[in-house]
């Protein structure tokens, strides 16, 4: 096997991804904590909710706005900067995967069947390691894009509970 397939960043998008999941999962706790705490102060207020529950309620709708404003900046930036960048060479290298493929199956001596296969399992390598790094895009997108959402539902989630804990 080669040592590029041993090496530790194929392993890298998984991690990636758990990472991924496990912030979603904490965010999803936390928002269902704000929600349910809100709603509380909602329905405490009632029909004449005080300058606080007004003030609250605003800053709710302020808080998504900004957060899903900069999650989607953070996710149009890291698009810019390295997802394109990668599918542009992984599709490169698939089509030099297929000229090599080609030329393999087109051989008529040994030298070129030599010569030709190991073109191929160059290609097909580079393309892994390109596949390997197009994940690893796709979750740091997911990272970045999440980090706000998170962090603004944690905060809030905090802050509602109050000194509680």
């Amino acid at each position: 096997m080669s040592a590029a397939l041993t090496s530790p960043r194929f392993f890298n998008p998984f991690m990636l991804w758990v990472d991924v999941a496990l912030k979603t999962q904490e965010m999803l706790m936390h928002s269902g904590s704000v929600i349910q705490l809100r709603t509380g102060l909602m329905a405490k207020a009632g029909l004449v909710p005080s300058d606080a529950d007004l003030a609250e309620m605003q800053l709710m709708g302020h808080e998504k706005l900004a957060a899903a404003t900069e999650s989607g900046s953070a996710i149009a930036n890291q698009l810019h900067s390295t997802q394109f960048a990668l599918v542009n060479r992984a599709m490169r290298q698939w089509l030099s995967g297929a000229v090599a493929l080609v030329s393999l199956a087109t051989s008529t001596t040994p030298a070129q069947i030599a010569t030709h296969g190991r073109a191929l399992a160059v290609a097909a390598t580079r393309s892994a390691a390109t596949l390997s790094q197009l994940s690893s895009a796709g979750a740091r997108i997911a990272q970045r894009g999440l980090k706000p959402i998170h962090a603004k539902a944690s905060a809030n989630a905090l802050r509602l509970a109050g000194p509680q804990a």
